[in-house]
């Protein structure tokens, strides 16, 4: 197996433990590595050795996400797909806080408010995503700028 093929699974069981499907994390892996930048689903399939539905419903998810884009590649026919240098980092930065967030809020009315009885596992994770929220768009901010980005 070469170290590209080995890096991929890898990614694929790192992500499969935090909830995505393996193949999924294979193509993440994969995207983040392989060369040339953007591929074809038949190079991928060929590279990672997954089904053609595997890769077709991976790339699909990613693309939906943001993490992959459709590309034109000169002088070739086809779809390729790339993954954007910054695609995760964009991912973290995403609304997903917002929505978790959102729905503790959501949780807290339920069960009557902050201080109900049985509230404190919603109450100490609304503030947590809360704290993310405000938090990490100036982390990312900071990021780019350190890197005399912006």
């Amino acid at each position: 197996m070469t170290p590209e093929r080995r890096y991929a699974e890898d990614a694929g069981l790192v992500l499969t433990s935090m909830g995505m499907p393996q193949a999924y994390g294979k193509l993440m892996g994969w995207l983040l590595i392989c060369e040339p930048a953007a591929q074809s689903g038949a190079e991928i399939t060929a590279a990672l050795g997954l089904s053609k539905g595997s890769v077709s419903g991976g790339l699909r998810m990613l693309e939906t996400a943001g993490l992959v884009h459709r590309v034109a590649m000169p002088g070739r026919r086809g779809t390729f797909f790339r993954m954007a240098p910054d695609a995760l980092m964009r991912a973290a930065g995403s609304e997903k806080f917002t929505q978790f967030r959102e729905l503790m809020d959501r949780g807290l009315d339920v069960v009557g408010g902050r201080d109900a009885p049985g509230a404190e596992r919603l109450r100490e994770t609304r503030d947590f995503y809360a704290f993310i929220e405000v938090e990490l768009p100036k982390l990312i901010e900071r990021y780019h700028r350190e890197r005399g980005e912006t």
